[in-house]
């Protein structure tokens, strides 16, 4: 019988930080790119157990599941159970598009009272609280890299990025949180 070769896992066991910062890989979680037109959004919803968030930087989550709004008719979804989303989906019964990219994005949590400082080393938007409040997400770069960021707490952020630019984002945000440290 032939082997499979096990993947492993993009940054596995990394970890980096400052005295006001601190970087860790997220663990293994399902991720769709979910795409479908407003009147789809109840019935997804219903499916996926939250309600899909309609306006443009929000977010909607329970028990481990975010929906991030990325654009009028397209969200990230991520299960950090692990959960078949695409299956979850399947008996909805309206028109939508979900693909899996489990495999395409790693996550990334930035956290601490220096996790603002550290992502905006790269990072154009103004993170303040304010403005960026817990709950808001956007698509945007960090560095040259383009990012999906999400503010899940006062000081904490999660940053999806493609697996192939894991090690550049990785490494900037680890210069930044030294940066913040500071």
């Amino acid at each position: 019988m032939a082997e499979v070769a096990i993947r492993k896992p993009a940054l596995f066991g990394l970890l980096a930080g400052s005295a006001t910062a601190r970087l860790t890989v997220t663990p293994t979680a399902s991720r769709i790119s979910l795409r479908a037109p407003a009147d789809s959004v109840p019935a997804l919803s219903s499916a996926l157990g939250l309600d899909l968030p309609t306006m443009p930087k929000t977010s909607g989550r329970a028990e481990g599941r975010s929906a991030l709004w990325l654009g009028p008719d397209e969200w990230l979804v991520i299960d950090e159970a692990g959960s078949d989303l695409p299956a979850l989906l399947s008996g909805a019964g309206v028109l939508h598009s979900a693909v899996d990219v489990s495999h395409r994005n790693v996550g990334i949590i930035v956290s601490g009272p220096g996790a603002e400082a550290t992502l905006s080393a790269g990072c154009p938007q103004n993170l303040s609280l304010e403005i960026f409040p817990v709950g808001a997400c956007t698509r945007t770069i960090f560095g040259k890299a383009e990012i999906v960021l999400f503010r899940t707490e006062d000081d904490t952020f999660r940053v999806e990025c493609w697996r192939s630019f894991s090690d550049y984002v990785f490494g900037l945000l680890a210069e930044g949180a030294e940066d913040a440290g500071h």
